[in-house]
């Protein structure tokens, strides 16, 4: 990985609502990446309403035109659960830099079988390249 240049600073994006089910999707949300950045530890997802029947899946995608894959293995929540962090599969970062004014979007994948979560927000670690 790239030396930072700053301290990493947490960068928290809603991905739907507060309320009402997840749809899964592709690009729920793009925006633009604010600098050169750097990616300095696994990204973490979470909800206000834990997914029932399965997992929530979110794919980060980033690039100058045509974003790709950030993710070998995606990041998600287990069902009943409000946060990826304690995870049973454990997302890995097969990039972690993205370019000033880069395209970032996100996929949902999965939301839930039996009952979908509910107020999807990702938080990104990011220093200043």
């Amino acid at each position: 990985m790239p030396t930072p240049v700053n301290p990493p600073e947490p960068w928290t994006i809603a991905l739907s609502a507060g309320t009402g089910d997840l749809a899964t999707g592709t690009a729920v949300v793009t925006t633009r990446a604010p600098f050169a950045l750097a990616l300095t530890q696994l990204p973490r997802i979470s909800v206000s309403t834990a997914p029932v029947g399965s997992v929530i899946t979110v794919d980060i995608n980033s690039g100058a035109t045509s974003p790709a894959t950030m993710l070998s293995t995606k990041l998600t929540i287990d069902a009943s659960e409000k946060s990826s962090v304690s995870g049973a599969t454990q997302g890995v970062l097969s990039s972690t830099t993205m370019a000033d004014n880069d395209i970032i979007t996100f996929d949902i994948d999965t939301v839930g079988s039996s009952t979908a979560g509910s107020g999807l927000q990702i938080t990104l670690y990011v220093t200043r390249l």
